[in-house]
């Protein structure tokens, strides 16, 4: 894999510091898709920024993360997903931004049980 910082290094550290109840890791082999320097190990992280969506993106990542969280709330019965992503310093990621939030959010709600019966999803950034 690529020398890139672990997006994964901290989250026992963070849900305990938020007293998260029931923490979970699900294992995503996201270099089985690949299409990333983040992902696959023949495509080299560039050492100076690219114009448009860099090949550090990693081919619909948040959408999978967001679609995995979004069915364990709706398990859950939560109205309110979390997730880490920065429009400021995005890196020309096309799901950081908050249009894709949105769109995400109102899919949510229109694609659910719990979003269908009067219980909005909520996605925090």
């Amino acid at each position: 894999m690529s020398s890139a910082p672990s997006t994964s290094a901290q989250p026992k550290a963070i849900a305990k510091h938020y007293a998260v109840e029931d923490h979970k890791i699900i294992d995503l082999d996201l270099a089985q898709i690949g299409g990333s320097a983040l992902t696959d190990d023949s495509i080299d992280v560039p050492e100076v920024a690219s114009v448009g969506i860099p090949v550090t993106y990693v081919p619909a990542r948040n959408t999978i993360f967001l679609s995995i969280a979004l069915g364990w709330a709706e398990v859950l019965g939560a109205e309110d997903i979390f997730v880490g992503v920065n429009a400021v310093d995005y890196s020309g990621y096309p799901d950081c931004r908050g249009e894709y939030i949105e769109a995400f959010e109102k899919m949510a709600n229109l694609a659910t049980k719990i979003g269908t019966e009067n219980n909005a999803i909520r996605i925090q950034t």
